[in-house]
């Protein structure tokens, strides 16, 4: 067998130490000075009987110190599912190290509980004064000037104004063409443009270079005309496909574990199909664009929801692994689900003014 230093491992100094990280996989470790000149002297496929024998003599055992390199991930066996996973990442992903950190160190994180997370509030309370949520000009600025009142004879703000995020569902089907109008309202295709390379799907929503990264899929619970599944929604097409699924998850396993969840008779994911955007664009400025789109799709979503008497409850925090294996994405590097959408008739007990968050990132 062949082994060599992991393609996708990046360093850190923290806590008077060096800390490896395989973005990658997820992997952290400590990196002792003798453990980066050997990573360095891996650089190429090296075999590891080689490998062992340069290390006889260092008072520890070869062959375990080499099992435990293996194990965190910080060398790569020959033909291992690593390696192919490094070939696929280097020949795919096209913005360069910073990004990639981030996109492959916030997939399938650990999330703390709402209490765990009302519990770090108070304590954070408990040292200092939570920083201001919004700025006044009063108390900044010796000239103001009042605005015309926003709400007053205008019935698209006041659609907007009535927004509220609502976890308690009421026992009701969503019906099919108020899931219709949402989809429609984030992603529908209302027309073309063209540029050098062709014509170009013009969006509800401003898209970066109208890539338009965005594919939609439906969790169909409980939606009048829809029997129970998974659907992919072609924007194009307006229409849904049904795809095969055998395991139809509680809406909380998709979801970080947010129970809530589980009484919403539909969630949308919105999956990003990053290739769209790379290939266009080679700075990795793009990441955080297509990351952008993601909101807007999210509040055009929102806002028919509203108008049809539904409230739709947006949420991050997601199981990605699990998603992508429900949704036939699980081999695909540069395709990640990045936002989902419950929609629901809210309860008539649930008004939203005394809601408590998500869960939140560890």
């Amino acid at each position: 067998m062949r082994i060599r230093a992991a393609r996708t491992l990046v360093f850190s100094r923290q806590y008077a130490g060096l800390l490896a990280c395989n973005f990658l996989t997820g992997s952290v470790f400590s990196c002792s000075p003798d453990l980066l000149t050997l990573l360095a002297s891996l650089d190429n496929w090296s075999d590891l009987d080689d490998v062992t024998n340069s290390l006889a003599g260092s008072g520890d055992d070869p062959g375990a110190s080499i099992e435990a390199l293996i194990a965190v991930n910080a060398v790569t066996p020959e033909h291992s599912h690593l390696a192919e996973a490094e070939e696929t990442y280097q020949t795919n992903w096209a913005w360069g190290i910073p990004s990639a950190l981030f996109h492959f160190s916030v997939q399938d994180n650990d999330y703390i509980s709402i209490d765990e997370a009302e519990s770090l509030q108070r304590a954070k309370l408990a040292e200092g004064a939570q920083p201001p949520l919004h700025l006044a000009n009063a108390q900044t600025f010796r000239s103001i000037l009042p605005l015309p009142s926003a709400l007053e004879d205008n019935d698209l703000l006041q659609l907007m104004a009535k927004r509220r995020t609502i976890r308690e569902a009421a026992p009701k089907p969503v019906e099919l063409r108020q899931l219709s109008d949402c989809l429609f309202a984030g992603l529908g295709i209302t027309g073309e443009t063209s540029n050098c390379v062709g014509s170009l799907p013009l969006s509800m929503t401003p898209s970066g270079g109208a890539r338009n990264p965005y594919e939609a899929y439906v969790y169909a619970r409980s939606v009048n005309g829809l029997a129970p599944g998974f659907y992919h929604y072609s924007a194009m097409e307006h229409s849904l496909g049904r795809m095969d699924a055998d395991d139809l998850p509680l809406p909380s396993e998709l979801v970080g574990g947010q129970d809530w969840a589980d009484s919403m008779p539909c969630v949308i994911i919105l999956c990003a199909f990053l290739e769209r955007t790379m290939w266009k664009y080679c700075d990795a400025n793009a990441y955080r664009v297509v990351l952008i789109e993601a909101g807007h799709i999210g509040q055009n979503l929102m806002l028919a929801a509203t108008h049809h008497g539904l409230t739709a409850c947006p949420t991050a925090a997601l199981c990605h692994s699990k998603i992508k294996t429900c949704l036939g994405l699980d081999e695909s590097f540069t395709r990640a689900p990045v936002y989902a959408l419950t929609l629901s008739t809210p309860s008539a007990d649930g008004d939203g003014s005394a809601q408590r968050g998500p869960i939140d990132l560890i």
